[in-house]
């Protein structure tokens, strides 16, 4: 439109008209997003500041969200040793009862015995339930737990995890042998060479380069672990060599020679070498004496001492991941605060920005038309 002729002083009012309806723009824009700075060409240096500041702060709100998973797997382990230490305390209870009998009364004592190793699988089962979102404190192996805590994840805590899935790992054992007071139950090893009911037998085929010899040694329900092996000893005449280790409840058959050993079940297969262990299964456990049932106790203690320091473990752990979940809330707000400080539009600043813009453009708009009225004046002279 360059072939039209305008005077200057409309011209002039034109041109500030424009500048106050582009202001005018930029004003509504700002009221309209909330900012100040939209884009890099509003404010370059605001803009990729603000951008970094914002990046980093979501950068950490992401990794709050894992923080937050890590507290909930801390806190299922704790629950699940606070539930173990009551166990223990159960199992203590129930030796403190053994112990209070008499040791001649062993079917009391046995019964005692067998709640026990009862109590004791429970705390196993507790151990295996106490994952959170497919992560177990204390299922060992493959349960360990990292939390990181910034974003080039340079700083983070590394949680071991402990296996209390076999009472094993904390000293107990939920299968407890009282030497010769025990019956000698049905064995569920695979070398199955023993039983308790009657008509049971054990059958022992010994070669030597003589030949071979089989004997055959009668069971009953009865029969203690010391009558097994005086049974054995007896039957074989020493050709097998049957002895008992109490401490870890076994009997151990040997022989000078290659032999088999098969029970009366015909479910079990006869098996042989030359040192086959039988183990007492845990329904026929029992307290058989007073120095058993106090080393039970002793393994107890010991057992809720570890507990209790794992515990204060774990407890320091959350703590630690806590402390660093309320700085990342901390600093996530900061960092925010400051991005907004740099891009933030003052509502009410624009608010009188908009309104003063609005007047200057209707007085624009009138001295526009003011101007245009002076070359209308021709027009009269023309007419």
């Amino acid at each position: 439109m360059s072939d039209i002729v305008l005077s200057a002083s409309v011209r002039q009012n034109l041109l500030s008209l424009q500048s106050t309806a582009e202001l005018l723009g930029t004003v509504q824009n700002r009221l309209a997003t909330g900012r100040k700075v939209n884009s890099a060409l509003d404010n370059p240096k605001s803009f990729f500041t603000a951008s970094g500041l914002s990046n980093r702060a979501s950068d950490l709100s992401n990794l709050l969200d894992d923080m937050g998973q890590s507290i909930q797997v801390l806190k299922a382990a704790d629950q699940g040793i606070t539930s173990i230490s009551k166990l223990v305390d159960s199992a203590k209870g129930k030796a403190t009862q053994a112990l209070s009998t008499t040791a001649s009364d062993t079917a009391t004592r046995a019964k005692y015995a067998a709640e026990y190793g009862e109590i004791l699988k429970q705390l196993e089962a507790v151990a295996k339930d106490s994952g959170y979102n497919g992560k177990n404190l204390l299922a060992g192996t493959g349960n360990d737990l990292s939390v990181i805590f910034n974003e080039d994840s340079t700083n983070k805590l590394k949680i071991t995890a402990v296996d209390y899935t076999d009472a094993t790992a904390i000293g107990l054992d939920s299968t407890i042998y009282s030497g010769s007071g025990t019956t000698f139950g049905a064995n569920t090893a695979e070398t199955t060479d023993a039983g308790s009911a009657d008509g049971d037998y054990l059958e022992f085929a010994v070669t030597t380069s003589s030949g071979s010899t089989t004997y055959k040694v009668d069971l009953t329900d009865a029969d203690t672990i010391k009558d097994v092996v005086d049974k054995v000893n007896s039957a074989t005449n020493g050709d097998i060599q049957a002895s008992y280790d109490e401490a870890s409840g076994q009997i151990s058959y040997a022989s000078a020679n290659n032999f088999t050993v098969a029970h009366n079940d015909s479910s079990d297969s006869a098996v042989g070498g030359s040192n086959l262990v039988a183990t007492p299964s845990a329904a026929s456990v029992s307290f058989a004496t007073d120095a058993q049932i106090n080393a039970v106790l002793k393994a107890l203690s010991a057992a809720q001492n570890e507990l209790r320091a794992q515990s204060s473990t774990f407890g320091t752990n959350l703590s630690t991941v806590q402390i660093r979940q309320d700085w990342t809330k901390n600093i996530i707000n900061t960092l925010s605060t400051g991005a907004d400080k740099l891009t933030l539009a003052d509502t009410n600043e624009e608010g009188a920005n908009l309104l003063a813009l609005q007047t200057q453009q209707s007085l624009s708009s009138k001295a526009l038309s003011l101007s245009a009225q002076a070359g209308q004046q021709v027009l009269q002279l023309l007419g």
